[in-house]
């Protein structure tokens, strides 16, 4: 179980489980016992993969003694122990002391095992690999052809070990300069790896998921490196860099997305599928409602074991999901460069943001081939190649990223905020400009912290701002061109919640306080049963003049707009909810006022890991206190549950509430956020803010953009000419009106009949 744990990359649950199985076979069986050798081996390869050669060099030491005293000098198992201790005395930089070793193990796997065994194979790769390190290609080369050779007849053409070594031979060639042949083995390596992800992402839950991509990111960086080192004189790496991210890029969302709405659509045909869905929602509801209405009156212990179980609870659902949808799920072709092509319209360009490493694959020391993290991009028109542009350190633009974000929330400082948004556009859009062209449309889909800043406020050589000349829509992948051709469609009329009662009953008679801003009002306090919410009055007209503009909407009002009649709609064409939203950060929830006093740190058991569960929406009752788990509306809809809903088929989810547009960032993988929650759910296209703003504004920007859509402009386009009429009216200049909200999915205008 441990080492499934490791090849998925999830090495925290792996590392007990080893040392639970070390202690079963020194108690039972003896400290000196062949099986207990296997298990220190197993434990030191972890603590390697992870960088922790102090741990593993004495295990390593142990485990060979233990094999030589007890099966002899020449046992497949001292050779795997003199495989893994070179390795460790390679890594360390002492290729004196690791050469013999590999030597005097591949000579044991020869002659016990035979010249064309699997570990033979490794023995070769791993000296191989040692003469690559000291700059001796010539006597790597053979033996790593020799290691392939005898990997693809033993283990088969789509090994995961087969990849391995088309990705070493393929790093040799580069050293080389041998171009040509680094490409053609990338390739190779990278198509058995795609046809792996495919297995593997067919089962398990969405966090093993994520573990299993991480594995990949090294062949990711890689390709990207080489395109960008090689682009000019080998055109074709750009095509196999740009592939490569557009199929791997959000590849977690799609697939979790993918799982729900497959599932779903046989919930009526299937009862047994129904009682594994209904389950899944049940505990996604539970963990919200434990979050939000009893973590203030439990223990820090009982909390935090309640909150385990539920959470072991969901992810086994989330494994079975995966599981039944795989049985429905059409054989699904790899992603094509010119698939995604044909979608583009001709004045537009699609921008694919990536964060990667950089690979040096002629540095000498294993720790030196990696860079710092760097941000690149590659554009791609309707026609033509793909064309790859480095940005520039990811520390520096991520500084740059927070400071104009910063800015651009202070509407009273207007001169600062253009300086740090034409800063930030030099740094980020100046490379990409010339790769534009004379498009008007822009389909972005950035990566790391870019994730989390609206493009439209940056500033150009001119003094213009971008949403002055361009259209952006965003996405999380190129790839998601190809999902928006098979739209679902809507089953029942526009709804709005809006004017909500987050009391839903008085209990004085004093008149509730309003506010003029869509957002929690407690953001000092993260104590998340505790959130405070005061009613939006011009939410009530913005619900009034849609109805206006969309005769058939269905109204949510008052003490109506409830969780329970969010969680009972079934694929509306449009949802548009009016209300606050709320995001706490890991900073905020560090810090809680009700332990024991304010400043506190807050105890590490009631901290949220899951950025789902620390994003959300204010419905009716709110503010009601004493909630409990059993309370299955509480008032808060957060983004865990948004998962949960029906909303395939639903063209349009407007939240037009504060930061509901921000997350945790996961890099490759976009904002866990409300947006990622609603894509899950099924909605093609979202417009969400990422800072406060007032609530009479946000109205006001609500009422122009639907008498945009309705006039039958792009979902896109409509929002973006409502901003425009907010830069260009005077009072409203400053980003901070007009930027907060952003569009993303599909951009073509709404089928409103």
């Amino acid at each position: 179980m441990a080492l499934l744990y490791w090849e998925q990359g999830n090495y925290q649950q792996a590392e007990p489980l080893l040392q639970r199985a070390l202690a079963i076979y020194e108690k039972v069986l003896g400290k000196e016992h062949p099986d207990v050798a296997t298990s220190l081996n197993n434990l030191a390869g972890l603590y390697f993969t992870q960088g922790n050669y102090q741990q593993a060099e004495p295990l390593l030491q142990r485990a060979l003694a233990i094999s030589e005293k007890v099966l002899g000098k020449e046992h497949p198992d001292v050779a795997n122990s003199l495989s893994g201790l070179a390795a460790l005395y390679q890594a360390q930089g002492n290729y004196q002391q690791a050469e013999p070793l590999f030597q005097r193990s591949l000579a044991i796997s020869e002659k016990v095992l035979g010249k064309e065994h699997s570990n033979v194979a490794a023995s070769l790769n791993n000296l191989a690999g040692l003469y690559f390190t000291q700059g001796n290609y010539q006597q790597a080369e053979p033996l790593l052809q020799r290691s392939l050779a005898i990997k693809e007849k033993v283990l088969g053409k789509e090994h995961p070990d087969v990849a391995t070594s088309l990705n070493n031979l393929a790093t040799l060639y580069w050293a080389q300069g041998n171009v040509t042949r680094a490409i053609d083995f990338t390739q190779r390596g990278l198509e058995v790896e795609e046809n792996n992800l495919a297995l593997i992402f067919a089962v398990g839950s969405e966090q093993r998921k994520q573990d299993y991509v991480r594995t990949f990111a090294g062949t990711t960086y890689s390709t990207i490196s080489l395109s960008l080192q090689e682009a000019g004189n080998h055109p074709i790496a750009a095509q196999l860099a740009l592939t490569t991210v557009l199929r791997r890029k959000g590849l977690v969302l799609d697939a979790v997305a993918d799982n729900a709405q497959i599932l779903r659509s046989q919930l009526a045909n299937k009862p047994e599928i129904k009682k594994i869905f209904d389950e899944w929602l049940n505990v996604l509801q539970q963990q919200s409602n434990l979050v939000y209405g009893e973590q203030r009156t439990q223990t820090p212990d009982k909390y935090k074991a309640t909150f385990e179980q539920l959470e072991a609870q969901r992810q086994r659902l989330e494994g079975a999901i995966s599981a039944q949808s795989a049985e429905f799920r059409n054989e699904i072709q790899p992603v094509e460069l010119a698939a995604i092509q044909a979608h583009i319209p001709k004045d537009t360009a699609l921008v694919e943001i990536v964060q990667y490493r950089p690979f040096n694959a002629k540095a000498n020391k294993p720790n030196e081939r990696w860079g710092k993290q760097r941000y690149a991009a590659a554009v791609l028109h309707s026609v033509g190649e793909p064309k790859w542009v480095d940005l520039g350190e990811a520390a520096v633009i991520d500084q740059s990223i927070i400071d104009t974000r910063a800015a651009l929330t202070n509407r009273t400082l207007l001169k600062p905020a253009q300086e740090l948004a034409r800063k930030l556009d030099k740094q980020v859009m100046a490379p990409i400009r010339p790769l534009l062209g004379n498009v008007r449309h822009i389909l972005l889909s950035p990566d790391g912290q870019l994730t989390l800043f609206p493009f439209e406020a940056l500033r150009d050589e001119q003094g213009q701002y971008l949403i002055q000349r361009y259209t952006v829509s965003y996405l999380t992948s190129g790839r998601d061109l190809l999902r928006f051709q098979l739209p679902a469609k809507s089953r029942f009329e526009p709804v709005v919640l809006a004017d909500i009662d987050y009391e839903q009953q008085q209990t004085t008679g004093e008149k509730p306080k309003l506010t003029n801003v869509r957002g929690s009002q407690k953001r000092r306090s993260a104590e998340l049963a505790s959130l405070k919410f005061e009613p939006l009055p011009y939410t009530k007209e913005e619900a009034a003049v849609i109805q206006k503009v969309l005769p058939n909407v269905k109204l949510l009002l008052g003490k109506q707009a409830t969780e329970t009649a969010v969680k009972q709609l079934h694929a509306p064409s449009i949802l548009h909810l009016a209300t606050h939203g709320f995001f706490i950060s890991d900073q905020e929830q560090n810090f809680n006022p009700s332990f024991p006093e304010f400043g506190q740190p807050q105890p590490k058991a009631l901290q949220i890991e899951n950025p789902l569960l620390r994003s959300g929406l204010a419905l009716a009752g709110i503010n009601k206190r004493n909630r409990t788990s059993a309370d299955n509306d509480d008032g808060v809809l957060t983004a865990l549950e948004v998962t949960g809903l029906d909303l395939r088929g639903t063209q349009l989810v407007v939240l037009s509430a504060c930061e509901t547009g921000a997350g945790d960032i996961k890099v490759g993988e976009g904002v866990y956020g409300l947006r990622r929650a609603l894509v899950i759910a099924g909605s093609s296209s979202q417009v969400l803010s990422f800072w406060a703003l007032g609530d009479e504004e946000t109205k006001d920007l609500m009422v122009k953009y639907y008498q945009k859509l309705k006039a039958g402009k792009g979902r896109h386009e409509a929002l973006r000419e409502a901003q425009l009429e907010f830069l260009n009216t005077p009072g409203y200049e400053h980003p901070y009106f007009w930027a907060s909200f952003t569009p993303s999915g599909d951009w073509t205008p709404l089928r409103l009949k």
